[in-house]
């Protein structure tokens, strides 16, 4: 099939409201807890996303029952569970290596192919391992995939190197149903974290959310299905503030909650912007004279996200002086620049750590540091897109070049966010298909 490519002219000021739906990182992780109750769980306010389709065709396999609506998901356990994920499966998303965990509860072993994603540097998947090891599992690792074997987990007390997201989620679902209590430091505390331990506290978990970062479970006998409403992407509508800022427009986010956003306001806050918050939407615009350059340090939340530097990049291309960047998160994030260069965003790439103190990645060759020079003339290109997140920052960059861009590879976005093509064509951008 021919891949579909969007057709971009800049067209002025984006304005309008946007409402976002639950994070593509939050609903397939909800998806996955949701094999562990005993009846049928929803989740509801999910995006229609790709992440969604390729996570319900995975439990699907393993003999889930998955049920996708308009806005609600249905998932129940099967008569049957295959305690394989098939190899099909290898490097779509990272979602697999979270299913190890509830398939040791319900089927007593487990294979999951490698892990995807976008490929912003190395998954840290010794983590996940280590923490079922600990555990007491059996688990090999391949080069096709990861092999687990256990009668029973048992709780134990895990020290993660670094406050994971995604090996934090890993002992939460694999905890919950283990023997005893399990401990765990230096957990990752982000919104999404949260919000899937809460879900598992519906089904009928018992987890403690502890200051410093520690997290302490207390295995129980069974889960139960529960149902939730997601809350609103923070990525997405830190992505649309943004769009409004870069066009010089005014964009009204609806459905994130403001305590979501808290870093990313002040940040922009910083650079100049001028912000309407309530209760019904947050809104930011420029002031006439433009926004000013920042030096910003992605970090673990409460820091300012990694998945918020890929709009602030082309932000920064909009904004006077010298703009830095440092990344603290992923030492391969910096992927996307080669595209936005391409689109005339004057970029260099370094592998010191500028505009912070020294990170994890200061005596390693990764390129994790940015410096952006503003304001730029940006100029319509023709660009494949790398991943989801420097898919956007392009459609972004699109919207205040000189004249028409090509974009290619625009499944990524679709993949991370909800009908984006629709939204950016509400809010006035000059967007066509084509195959």
């Amino acid at each position: 099939m021919e891949e579909e490519v969007w057709l971009i002219e800049p067209s002025g000021p984006l304005r309008g409201d946007v409402e976002v739906r639950g994070s593509k990182n939050g609903v397939s992780k909800h998806m996955v807890a949701a094999m562990l109750g005993s009846g049928e769980s929803s989740i509801h306010n999910a995006p229609d996303v790709g992440e969604v389709e390729i996570t319900a065709a995975m439990l699907r396999a393993l003999g889930i029952d998955v049920e996708i609506s308009r806005t609600e998901i249905r998932i129940a356990q099967g008569p049957q569970i295959e305690p394989r994920v098939p190899d099909a499966f290898t490097g779509l998303n990272r979602i697999p290596i979270l299913m190890l965990g509830p398939l040791l509860h319900l089927a007593g072993e487990a294979f999951v192919p490698l892990v995807g994603g976008d490929p912003i540097g190395r998954r840290p998947v010794n983590f996940h391992v280590e923490a079922l090891r600990s555990m007491g599992a059996e688990v090999e690792v391949g080069d096709a995939g990861i092999f687990a074997k256990a009668k029973r987990l048992n709780g134990t007390r895990i020290e993660l190197p670094y406050p994971s997201v995604g090996a934090t989620e890993t002992v939460l679902m694999s905890a919950v149903l283990a023997e005893g209590k399990t401990v765990l430091k230096n957990a990752a505390m982000e919104p999404e974290v949260v919000e899937l331990a809460l879900f598992l506290q519906r089904m009928g978990a018992r987890i403690e959310l502890s200051p410093d970062r520690r997290i302490v479970i207390e295995g129980v006998e069974r889960l139960r299905g529960a149902s939730t409403w997601l809350n609103g992407d923070r990525i997405e509508a830190f992505s649309y503030l943004a769009a409004g800022l870069i066009t010089q427009g005014e964009v009204r986010v609806h459905g994130c909650p403001q305590d979501r956003l808290v870093t990313a306001i002040t940040t922009l806050a910083r650079m100049g912007a001028q912000f309407d918050i309530n209760d019904e939407y947050l809104c930011a615009t420029a002031p006439p004279e433009g926004l000013r350059a920042a030096a910003v340090q992605t970090d673990t939340h409460p820091g300012f996200m990694t998945d918020w530097q890929t709009p602030l990049m082309v932000l920064f291309t909009q904004s006077q002086g010298m703009s830095v960047l440092h990344e603290t998160v992923f030492e391969n994030r910096l992927v996307y620049v080669p595209a936005l260069q391409r689109m005339g965003c004057e970029i260099e790439v370094f592998d010191q750590c500028l505009g912070g103190p020294a990170c994890r990645y200061h005596d390693t060759n990764a390129r994790h540091s940015a410096v952006v020079r503003g304001v730029s003339q940006l100029k319509g290109a023709d660009v494949t897109l790398p991943d989801i997140r420097a898919g956007f920052s392009a459609v972004l960059a699109a919207a205040v070049a000189d004249g028409p861009s090509t974009l290619r590879g625009v499944h990524h976005i679709e993949r991370g966010y909800h009908r984006p093509y629709e939204q950016f064509a509400s809010l006035g951008l000059d967007i066509r298909r084509k195959r």
